[in-house]
């Protein structure tokens, strides 16, 4: 290719540019990747599994994949596990639950199938610290709580994330399975390398991630959460950890990733074509939330500006990748021009050659992490190749679909806007019976005060009702007064024995 610059040499120029770009700022991420470090477990922890740790999982089905994972939170001991189903899966998944551990996992339900509605029932049922949300086929290794808890030492982080890996659902990896691990394994440099750089990182993962209670028992935080629209009309319920990611910002709370062995977690993907699908619903959740953190919200410029810049380099990503293949184009039909008038001189299949061994060189050395621990993967390289191209255009194409909320992979997943009106409705019940409860002359002469009736709650607990949360006074959003005297936020402190005060059938929402 460098033969070439003797027919045209300004042609290059700009091109050169931009790959020395890119490259060198991979080479940045890899350095802040390499110096990253794992918050090392505290020698007497502020917060412990047993008492602190809730583990809410949205669910709409679930198959013996539940049980594996199920059984791995539990190494952790954690306090309770909260399964959030729609009210036709309760046998079901209560079966399963029975099958595991029926003392400390709750099945609840409500009436649709939303993955925010559920998140936020299950949030309401929480009385511990800490909150960990979990997909339902995400597997944990008998450390990842201990790790995580460990980043909460710091009273202003208020979200924790986790390494990933890719799991197969058979006895060996597809083609897209494999192209998903190699996603995986480049996100993960990433967020380590965010994270060791400014603190930021762009999403705090929905497969596993843990958050202070006290942020999500906001009612602030609850109605925007379940009713968050894009350009004010279209309901979302995909995006729920962007959503969050993005609170945690807004609000003055720090995030970190927990990137090491230790809290890396394993997680199926969809095995067949329809991982095509996954990803876009991704990509449309990744403009939405983007888009609006660099130019709506804005707080991720001063807080996070190394964040703010990866953002705007996944905004342009699709252009500069599609710029290869287009002056590769050129140069083919250049090439079958004579050289008395202009054209060039190396044939085009040489053009073409030196392209494809220039991408995958480079494509290889980037995958070298994966590809480290499994080298067999190394004939997967060319296909990783075609879909970088294939997801430039789906970016593209997602960007002009962005008013499609649709789930994608599921079937049944309930229509955004009913939920949240049985989620209205729910609450206006609530505070009506609230309000008849609490006034002494509607009980006394039920006849002339007309009061709300008892109307009984679409949203079902078939266990036991926990004890009433003591998260009734919520902090300021931010959390610069209470992190300084290094005290838990209100609501959090509690005395310990004295001691100080102070985690097809694919299944659900993963796929």
């Amino acid at each position: 290719m460098l033969y070439l610059t003797s027919d045209d040499f300004p042609i290059f120029v700009p091109f050169g540019v931009i790959g020395f770009y890119r490259y060198l700022w991979y080479l940045i991420r890899l350095a802040a990747a390499a110096t990253y470090r794992p918050v090392p477990l505290p020698e007497n922890p502020t917060y412990i599994a047993s008492e602190d740790v809730t583990i809410i999982v949205p669910t709409i089905d679930a198959g013996e994949e539940f049980k594996e994972a199920a059984n791995s939170w539990l190494v952790g001991k954690p306090k309770e596990i909260l399964i959030i189903t729609e009210e036709k899966m309760l046998g079901p998944l209560q079966d399963l639950a029975n099958q595991v551990d029926p003392e400390r996992i709750r099945v609840l339900t409500v009436p649709f199938a939303n993955k925010r509605l559920q998140m936020s029932h299950g949030i309401k049922n929480t009385t511990t610290d800490i909150i960990v949300f979990a997909d339902d086929d995400a597997i944990w290794p008998p450390t990842l709580l201990p790790y995580v808890l460990a980043c909460f030492e710091d009273q202003k982080v208020g979200g924790v994330g986790t390494s990933q890996r890719v799991q197969a659902v058979g006895n060996r990896m597809t083609v897209w399975e494999v192209l998903a691990a190699f996603r995986l394994t480049i996100r993960n440099i990433e967020i380590a390398s965010s994270t060791h750089i400014d603190g930021g990182i762009p999403c705090l993962s929905g497969r596993t991630a843990a958050y202070r209670t006290v942020i999500l028992k906001d009612p602030e935080f609850l109605h925007g959460f379940t009713h968050d629209y894009w350009l004010g009309k279209y309901q979302l319920n995909s995006g729920d950890d962007k959503f969050l990611t993005r609170w945690m910002v807004s609000h003055g709370w720090t995030t970190y990733v927990q990137c090491c062995k230790e809290a890396e977690l394993l997680s199926t993907m969809k095995p067949n074509w329809r991982f095509l699908k996954q990803v876009l619903r991704w990509t449309r959740n990744t403009w939405r939330s983007d888009l609006r953190s660099l130019f709506m919200e804005r707080y991720i410029w001063t807080a996070h500006p190394y964040v703010a810049y990866t953002m705007c380099d996944k905004l342009i990503n699709p252009l500069t990748l599609l710029v290869g293949p287009c002056l590769v184009s050129y140069l083919i039909y250049k090439s079958t021009i004579p050289i008395e008038k202009g054209g060039y001189h190396l044939p085009w299949w040489n053009i073409l050659l030196s392209y494809f061994v220039w991408l995958t060189a480079t494509r290889t050395l980037k995958l070298m992490p994966h590809l480290w621990n499994n080298p067999g993967h190394i004939i997967y390289v060319p296909a990783f190749i075609l879909f970088g191209y294939y997801f430039a255009i789906m970016k593209l194409y997602a960007l002009f679909t962005l008013h499609e909320t649709g789930w994608g992979t599921r079937a049944g997943i309930g229509d955004a806007s009913a939920a949240t009106a049985a989620l209205d409705a729910q609450e206006k019940n609530a505070m009506e019976k609230q309000q008849h409860d609490n006034n002494p002359y509607q009980q006394q002469r039920p006849a002339y005060g007309g009061g709300a009736t008892d109307s009984s709650s679409p949203f079902r607990d078939e266990s036991p009702s926990p004890s009433p949360s003591p998260y009734r006074d919520f902090p300021s959003p931010n959390p610069g007064a209470t992190a300084r005297s290094g005290q838990k936020p209100p609501g959090q402190q509690r005395r310990r024995g004295g001691e100080d005060e102070g985690v097809e059938m694919q299944v659900g929402y993963a796929r």
